[in-house]
């Protein structure tokens, strides 16, 4: 694994504060991150990653799980933070996988979970969705052979429009690998084994990670406590709604007293 970029935002002559990492979502870079870290800059210590393969950091060489995301993330706080200091994650989206594992895995080394739109439990869909879905992709299996064998690229970015995400048709081939074995964890288990307090937040109108995956994160996580907040989605969370979650991220930085 190469070096991983961050930007470190501390305030002066003040080393006891709380340690904060943030790690941001899929597709996106330290940098929409940023606003939420700059208004809580005088009460904690920020830590602001670009994920391997995202931004200034250098893409894994393999089909990397968010666990290998998690492991290479241990490393890096274990070389650049005191192993005695509190340290707070703070992730949305891909980064909410990214912090379960974590704490999951290295439960000495994370003291609190801030996660905001995490995903990592499969969104439920009916009989109807199921059947659309499967359709699509044997669909889209079925014309990926059907391009290779007949020797012929030309209807290969029509297939990733067609048929992909926006996330999908914007990753290069290996990061592609990567969002598809992200995308199909279940980190349900993992969840369970979480000890540190954890606070969870999520848009009423996500539809990208539903208020329900909220739900069952806030079930399966002792110690934990869920946020809607109301009429904000997937993305707004870090925008229209950075006052709230300042002000909810205040209140957990000020609870988090040590490690657990």
């Amino acid at each position: 694994m190469g070096k991983i970029y961050y930007k470190n935002l501390s305030p002066p002559n003040n080393p006891n504060l709380p340690h904060i990492i943030w790690g941001h979502g899929w597709g996106q870079t330290h940098a929409n991150l940023l606003p939420l870290a700059s208004c809580l800059q005088n009460f904690a210590n920020h830590w602001l990653l670009d994920f391997p393969g995202f931004g200034a950091s250098t893409p894994p060489n393999s089909t990397w799980s968010s666990l290998d995301y998690a492991n290479a993330t241990a490393t890096w706080i274990a070389n650049h933070i005191p192993t005695t200091a509190t340290k707070i994650w703070v992730g949305h989206s891909f980064g909410g996988r990214v912090g379960i594992n974590l704490a999951a895995k290295y439960p000495n080394l994370i003291s609190g979970l801030f996660l905001i739109a995490a995903s990592g439990i499969p969104k439920p869909r009916n009989l109807t969705q199921t059947i659309i879905i499967s359709t699509k992709i044997k669909t889209f299996k079925l014309l990926k052979i059907l391009n290779k064998l007949l020797n012929n690229d030309k209807y290969s970015d029509w297939l990733k429009t067609k048929f992909g995400s926006p996330d999908y048709r914007n990753a290069n081939t290996n990061m592609r690998s990567i969002l598809i074995k992200a995308v199909n964890e279940n980190l349900s288990t993992l969840a369970t084994q979480i000890i540190c307090p954890t606070e969870l937040l999520y848009g009423e109108n996500d539809t990208e990670t539903p208020i329900t995956m909220g739900q069952n994160f806030n079930q399966l996580i002792n110690n934990s406590k869920l946020h809607v907040l109301p009429q904000e989605d997937h993305y707004s969370v870090l925008s229209e709604a950075k006052h709230q979650v300042i002000y909810l991220l205040k209140q957990f930085i000020y609870n988090i007293k040590q490690p657990c």
